[in-house]
């Protein structure tokens, strides 16, 4: 249906945005928790890709896509929450100097676009639950992406190495928990999702209706 394809193509360019800002500006900051944010994102990104296509084909292969969505939007954000907490106890015991000003400004950017992201996906999540999987996340990474800038900032003012790790830390448990809970309370509409009506409908499907 064009009116979920539409908020979802505009979804997935400002996670876009939001993913190349934190990564491109992160890696040469040195920012662990820049980086982790930008990279938790990157199922975010496929499971929206994968939801727009959803919601453009027809509806046999909208099913299938939409099981991969939920498939990326859950255990890839859980595998790579994991990443974020290991390479955060990494960094804990290999401290590295970090330049504080572009978390702290990338971080707020971040924020913002991931805030556009849940207001867009806000209506259609009322009726989809892997719309509205994806709506909860980025809500959640509002929030998650506000951690960065506050590590910048606190950088900032204490010049503490440690300080970026440790939101990094931050990050994976804010990840894991708002997954898990959608994961339990959604699980079967996820998995199979039974009714979905997005997409074109099928040839034999458009026969049906027009007789």
């Amino acid at each position: 249906m064009s009116h979920r394809r539409r908020p979802l193509a505009a979804a997935l360019a400002l996670n876009t945005v939001a993913l190349v800002g934190e990564i491109g500006a992160g890696v040469p900051a040195k920012s662990l928790s820049l980086v982790m944010d930008g990279v938790h994102n990157v199922p975010d990104e496929v499971a929206l890709a994968f939801l727009v296509l959803a919601y453009t084909l027809r509806v046999g292969l909208s099913g299938r896509f939409l099981r991969t969505a939920n498939l990326f939007n859950s255990v890839g954000l859980l595998a790579v929450s994991a990443l974020i907490t290991w390479q955060a106890l990494d960094r804990l015991r290999h401290p590295q100097a970090i330049l504080g000003a572009i978390p702290l400004v990338v971080g707020l950017g971040a924020a913002a676009a991931n805030w556009g992201v849940a207001r867009v996906l806000r209506e259609p999540a009322r009726e989809d639950a892997a719309i509205r999987l994806a709506y909860m996340h980025n809500l959640g990474d509002t929030f998650v992406s506000l951690a960065p800038a506050v590590a910048g900032l606190l950088t900032l003012a204490s010049g503490n190495p440690f300080v970026d790790p440790l939101f990094g830390l931050i990050v994976a448990a804010a990840v894991i928990l708002p997954t898990l809970r959608a994961l339990i309370g959604d699980r079967a509409e996820l998995v199979w999702p039974e009714n979905v009506t997005c997409g074109s409908p099928s040839p034999a499907d458009a026969a049906r209706v027009s007789r």
